[in-house]
């Protein structure tokens, strides 16, 4: 076990899954007390055992990114059991509406929205003035090259990351004044439970993926770490976006 992140207090939305659970397990690893957040609390309670027979802190909690009274619960059950957030990881996002922009339902396109941005804003936003009374903080809105590079059949999903990064630099600018350093992270292509499915199902998805970047291949789940705890630890770094695309960006 490291002590990079010891005595911070970790919250992960969508921290169950993919890239969440390996964010939720490295920052465990690395001595942070952590919340594991996601729509179901048995998936989320899974990822809590594994952290604590590994010796460390973990606490499961559900809640659904597009209700805010759940969100609100979230915040106050996060502060009962550890008594403060250091660090928000707006990790859960969802892209139920892949396809041609005529074809996609109303539901879908607010289902969307509140998944991926109304939550991480409110959240965020709820979570930011208490951060502030002790200490300060960290915000990670974790968007999508998509939001930079945005490709055909998924344009609400898109739309809905690139406003999160700009509600990010929205996010830096108001509450600097608190300590709270609010950065965007954009990965690529990472394995993970949605990725690797689609993979499985879409002829040429995953060849696609890995002509499309420099580096040539599709980065292991953990690797997402590496990102994640720059923008976490790193103390003069606010208001960017930091792409982990393995070059699909440059490429393009």
């Amino acid at each position: 076990m490291g002590e990079r992140f010891k005595d911070k207090v970790v919250l992960v939305t969508g921290g169950s899954r993919g890239l969440g659970r390996a964010m939720s397990l490295g920052f465990a690893r690395e001595g942070a007390k952590v919340v594991v957040a996601s729509r179901k609390l048995a998936s989320c309670e899974q990822v809590v055992a594994q952290i604590e027979a590994e010796g460390g802190t973990a606490f499961a909690h559900a809640a659904h990114m597009g209700d805010t009274a759940a969100l609100d619960a979230l915040i106050e059950a996060s502060y009962a059991h550890f008594g403060r957030v250091d660090i928000l990881v707006n990790n859960a996002g969802t892209n139920v509406a892949f396809g041609p922009l005529s074809d996609i339902a109303p539901s879908a396109f607010d289902k969307m929205v509140d998944v991926n941005l109304k939550g991480p804003w409110y959240l965020a936003s709820r979570l930011a003035p208490r951060m502030g009374e002790h200490g300060g903080g960290c915000v990670i809105n974790v968007i999508s090259v998509a939001a930079l590079a945005t490709p055909a059949y998924s344009g609400i999903y898109a739309a809905t990351k690139a406003a999160l990064q700009a509600l990010t630099e929205v996010m830096a600018q108001e509450w600097a004044a608190w300590s709270i350093r609010v950065n965007a992270l954009a990965p690529g292509s990472y394995h993970s439970d949605l990725t690797d499915s689609a993979i499985e199902t879409i002829p040429g998805y995953g060849d696609g993926m890995v002509s499309a970047a420099l580096i040539p291949r599709i980065a292991e789940t953990e690797e997402i770490l590496n990102p994640v705890f720059y923008l976490a630890s790193e103390s003069y770094t606010t208001g960017i976006t930091l792409v982990a695309d393995g070059g699909l960006m440059a490429k393009r």
